[in-house]
């Protein structure tokens, strides 16, 4: 049973539909470990375990009447807190939202409860998710799979470590400017964002809404098409038969490969060779509107988050980590036509990104520019805080800026990330390309 703590979602499902494998015993297996575990309270915020078995206890019976209701049902996973759980708090990773207890779950996790899924609690986070580094000194700071000293990557940190450290077998998380990508790819695992819209943010913690998204951070992308579908309650996409060959892929160089740092960048000269070898075309490409659509950031993010929080923030700003406040309170230096300004031109910007990409089957880069930084430097050097993170989630921050549906893949290399990004609404189509590339990787 402790190889069950390694399993990809999928095998496990298929395990429990093979009868080799019980949901209870599942789901006992990773509340014991959980229990276990010298860094739990670092990566949970809080168990959800008597919902867990109750949950588990149905899919062991409706596994023995054959009557299962989805590839996943009977797999236990863990829960970003910022997806509201009835009856159990949810406070997204912030001391602003200390005991809020929400009477409904968010709607993904309704509707993944309804394909069988085992909730097994709510992991920690960076405060109101709006940093790429993953510390929180307010709640916990999770450790990296790779150096508990380095920042495990945010702010869906806790989901990620929460598969990396075998406590559950995906995490859900939510990705404004890079939040499932980063800690995926900082913890070895396979990130899934989603196109704005795609999936639903009813009863989500918001940060940008605008720019939020939410998916899977996982084992396998066989995983993050199995999840997606269950928090979509539709069919996953057939990864069967996924090839490379006669793919056109565009290897961005706008502003993606500027003060790479070497790691990153040795992972993805060696994750592009490996894409070639596979059969795929691969071809440099620079995209002038990226370089503009970036200046905007500063306005679209700060502006759209700090009208959220500042009221709640400003009523008692003290509970906040100063970088993560003042972060916040950058929004105030814009006013309400700068946004709206910044919106037009981010859409003309859009429509010249798809110009440009229409011809490839998907755009690639580092996931992140840089390695997973040491938090006690970051804990005792604000401006070297400020650099990382600002550095941490540039790559990134291109799929959300052009509004694309994204994965991050691992290379084999640790904490580093191959990012493969394409059109709005075409996950299905990214899903089967990222399984090829997945095989060609290793």
């Amino acid at each position: 049973m402790s190889d069950w703590l390694s399993m990809s979602a999928a095998d496990l499902g298929r395990g429990i539909e093979s009868g080799e494998i019980d949901p209870v015993e599942l789901t006992e297996t990773y509340l014991s470990a959980i229990d276990a575990h010298e860094y739990t309270p670092r990566i949970y915020a809080r168990l959800t375990a008597r919902r867990a078995r109750a949950e588990a206890r149905a899919a062991r019976e409706r596994a023995k009447l054959g009557l299962r209701i989805s590839p996943l049902d009977g797999v236990p996973i863990s829960w970003k807190d910022l997806f509201d759980t009835a009856g159990v708090a949810t406070e997204a990773g912030s001391a602003l939202l200390k005991d809020r207890v929400p009477t409904r779950d968010a709607r993904l996790l309704r509707n993944a409860t309804a394909q069988g899924l085992v909730c097994l609690g709510k992991t920690h986070m960076t405060e109101l998710a709006f940093s790429g580094l993953g510390l929180n000194p307010v709640t916990a700071t999770p450790p990296n799979v790779n150096d508990p000293a380095l920042a495990p990557g945010g702010s869906s940190s806790g989901a990620a470590t929460s598969v990396a450290f075998g406590l559950a077998v995906a995490g859900i998380g939510s990705d404004t400017g890079g939040s499932v990508r980063v800690p995926s790819a900082w913890n070895n695992l396979v990130g899934l964002k989603t196109t704005a819209g795609r999936l639903s943010l009813e009863g989500v913690v918001p940060l940008a809404e605008t720019f939020d998204t939410i998916g899977p951070l996982c084992r396998t992308v066989e995983d993050a098409a199995l999840l997606m579908a269950a928090m979509e309650g539709s069919r996953a996409p057939d990864l069967r038969d996924s090839s490379l060959q006669g793919m056109r892929i565009a290897a961005l160089q706008t502003s993606v490969l500027e003060d790479v740092r070497d790691a990153p960048l040795a992972a993805f000269h060696d994750a592009a060779d490996r894409l070639r070898k596979a059969g795929a075309t691969i071809e440099p490409v620079e995209a002038p509107e990226l370089a503009q659509a970036m200046e905007l950031a500063p306005v679209l993010y700060t502006a759209d988050a700090y009208g959220r929080w500042r009221d709640k923030i400003e009523a008692a700003p003290d509970l906040m980590h100063d970088q993560v406040r003042e972060r916040f309170r950058g929004g105030a230096n814009f006013s309400a036509p700068d946004y709206v300004a910044a919106w037009i031109a981010l859409e003309q910007h859009r429509a010249a990104w798809a110009a440009r990409m229409a011809g490839y089957d998907a755009v690639i880069c580092p996931t992140t520019p840089n390695s997973p930084p040491d938090v006690a430097r970051l804990e005792s050097d604000s401006e070297y805080f400020v650099t990382e993170n600002l550095l941490t989630l540039r790559n990134t921050r291109v799929g959300n800026l052009m509004g694309l549906c994204a994965t991050t893949l691992p290379t084999g290399h640790a904490g580093c990330g191959l990012m493969l990004m394409a059109a709005p609404m075409q996950e299905e189509r990214l899903l089967r390309l990222s399984a090829a590339a997945e095989q060609a990787l290793g």
